[in-house]
């Protein structure tokens, strides 16, 4: 079973490498996939770090707000961790260890960075975003 789910996230991992325009295009061994995989998590996780740092200038003014987004972040960290630890539990000990765990991260960083553009793009007014529009 464990063979089956790590067989099929690799196939699954394989269009995303294919479309590179760089070494991952031609990636076939474990280690250059596993240094793809990273760089695209790295990648992810500088975008969401400048969206942060947005983030944190507007509310600048709100210290009680900015005291809950960094909590936030903080725990969103620690889930994300967790959750790519569970995920790739199955793979434990192999070589494709760092690729699942890049790709995982990769993924939820992604949807991070989508939450976080959403906050920046809120509409004045919007009661239900906490980061005031930009000036």
């Amino acid at each position: 079973m464990k063979t089956a789910i790590l067989t099929a996230a690799v196939v699954l991992a394989m269009p995303a490498f294919a479309f590179a325009k760089d070494k991952c295009a031609d990636a076939k061994d474990q280690a250059t996939m596993n240094q793809c995989a990273d760089a695209s998590f790295r990648k992810s996780d500088k975008k969401l770090n400048e969206l942060y740092k947005q983030i944190e200038t507007r509310l600048k003014d709100d210290a009680d707000t900015k005291k809950l987004l960094v909590q936030a972040q903080q725990d969103w960290i620690k889930f994300r961790d967790a959750e790519c630890n569970f995920q790739i539990a199955g793979a434990a000990g192999g070589s494709v260890v760092p690729m699942l765990l890049s790709m995982c991260m990769d993924g939820l960083t992604q949807s991070r960075v989508k939450d976080f553009e959403g906050y920046l793009n809120c509409k004045e007014g919007d009661l239900s975003c906490s980061v005031p529009a930009a000036n």
